[in-house]
């Protein structure tokens, strides 16, 4: 029986990429066998990726309190570990505020500022985009259940993440037909969004059923979103970096791009995650 041929190219050196890829599997477990470790991992990824971001920007002519970003970043998301949502809330309007004062001084009291509202509605983007969304993925942690411990909750966020991952490859290289958004895009495929919907979803009934013992629709809701919001946020990234002119964010990991390269989908993923995972506590 002859071997299918795929329709499409990788993109990528997939030896560099399984091998980070593979890496970064083993931070992650590590960090979850590893109490207090998680908060750290997360907050640490968020702001080289907030670095990585303000780095390009920086390069096309915009002027961003790369302090205040970063620092704001790392504020919210540690300020969600004893607070919760309301912690993260506070730490966002605050580095709001922060932006909105350091752009408008950037220069001096004497000297105007210049492209101001570009500037700071840029850095907005940015401070919602990485620790916003990031901060979503560290509160996993503290879903604990008489049922499940919050490293469970991770496990399965984390495997959801990566069946889509695998889904939409594999349908988008052996079956991809159908440009999704191909003036964003041209890559991505419809056949590869069937794809991560249909792995992610396999992987989220079985994972809340098992590990979460919850019941399988919220399971077929987590893979169904998940994938869906994954989707979205690489085609987020993709017209940011088409917008810049730019093929990767930067080259962090080897095979990859830039450390937001991987991120790109996984950040809004952990918010529907967060949101999906919440009603185990009404069931």
């Amino acid at each position: 029986m002859a071997t299918p041929k795929p329709k499409n190219g990788a993109g990528r050196d997939l030896k560099k990429a399984i091998g980070v890829g593979v890496f970064l599997g083993i931070v992650v477990i590590a960090c979850l066998q590893t109490p207090f470790t998680w908060y750290p991992l997360v907050a640490t990824a968020m702001g080289l990726a907030t670095y990585e971001v303000w780095r390009r920007l920086y390069e096309s002519g915009y002027v961003l309190p790369l302090v205040t970003l970063v620092v704001g970043s790392q504020v919210m998301i540690y300020l969600s570990w004893p607070f919760g949502t309301t912690g993260l809330v506070a730490g966002y309007a605050t580095s709001v505020l922060l932006v909105m004062v350091t752009r408008l001084f950037h220069h001096g009291r004497k000297s105007p500022p210049h492209n101001y509202v570009r500037d700071t509605a840029v850095a907005i983007f940015i401070l919602t985009w990485i620790p916003l969304f990031g901060a979503f993925a560290a509160m996993l942690s503290r879903m604990e259940t008489s049922r499940a411990s919050g490293a469970a909750f991770i496990f399965t966020f984390m495997a959801c993440v990566i069946a889509s991952d695998v889904g939409g490859y594999v349908f988008g290289i052996f079956l991809g037909k159908h440009p999704m958004a191909p003036a964003v895009s041209p890559k991505k495929s419809w056949e590869g969004f069937v794809g991560s919907i249909v792995f992610s979803t396999i992987v989220g009934m079985a994972c809340v059923v098992f590990l979460l013992d919850g019941p399988m629709w919220i399971g077929m809701l987590l893979g169904m979103g998940l994938a869906a919001c994954g989707t979205l946020g690489d085609l987020v990234e993709s017209q940011f970096k088409r917008d810049l002119g730019i093929k990767d964010m930067s080259g962090m990991l080897p095979g990859h791009g830039g450390l937001m390269d991987r991120l790109d989908g996984l950040l809004p993923a952990a918010m529907i995650t967060w949101v999906v995972l919440n009603m185990l506590s009404g069931v």
